[in-house]
């Protein structure tokens, strides 16, 4: 049996986000930096540890705030889907105080507010841009103290643009939704891309 995964991936402008999952399915990145303007859908499928996954990965535009309620999800289209997802990817700059300062801001109102029974949906914090970690703005040991034993997150620092830690990333993501096959310490990731990526559709 195939198991079925909604990722939704949320960010500040510039972070990187989209980098982030281009990378992952196609392998590729652009320097040139295009705003995400309205929610993109990626079926992807991965292979774990000689099993099939199949990936509904939600790239959003930056959103003011966490809608509070279904109505509030469903009348804002840049926002649909978002509370009924398996995971959160919430991405910020290390090069930019502001980016993380957004992702605290989204994670509390996750926390607050998102669909009740979901209290469990992990939530991994992502510092991308690692490849500038000159200009990193908060030292690496105190985020990860902070998201790992304060905000119980998992967290992946990487580098879109270097494909560095990108594979980890889905593969962390991939044990913490609780996929009983992949919580090896050295599970083994490969992404299908002939197998799924004529099925990548821009919404």
């Amino acid at each position: 049996m195939v198991s079925t995964y909604r990722v939704a991936v949320l960010g500040a402008r510039g972070v990187g986000k989209s980098a982030i999952v281009r990378q992952f399915l196609y392998n590729e990145f652009s320097e040139v930096c295009v705003p995400t303007t309205a929610r993109r859908l990626y079926l992807p499928a991965v292979v774990m540890n000689g099993h099939v996954h199949d990936l509904q990965i939600l790239d959003f535009p930056p959103i003011s705030a966490f809608p509070v309620n279904t109505l509030q999800e469903w009348a804002d289209a840049c926002c649909r889907g978002l509370r009924s997802v398996h995971a959160y990817i919430l991405v910020y700059d290390i090069c930019c105080f502001d980016s993380f300062e957004y992702v605290k801001t989204i994670r509390q109102q996750i926390l607050e507010t998102r669909v009740i029974g979901t209290s469990e949906t992990p939530i991994i914090i992502v510092g991308n841009k690692r490849d500038l970690q000159h200009g990193r703005v908060i030292p690496r040991w105190n985020v990860s103290h902070l998201v790992r034993k304060t905000w119980k997150c998992g967290y992946v620092e990487c580098s879109a643009k270097y494909n560095w830690h990108i594979l980890l990333l889905f593969s962390e993501l991939l044990k913490s939704v609780g996929c009983a096959r992949c919580k090896h310490v050295h599970a083994a990731l490969r992404f299908q891309g002939a197998l799924r990526r004529n099925r990548c559709a821009i919404m």
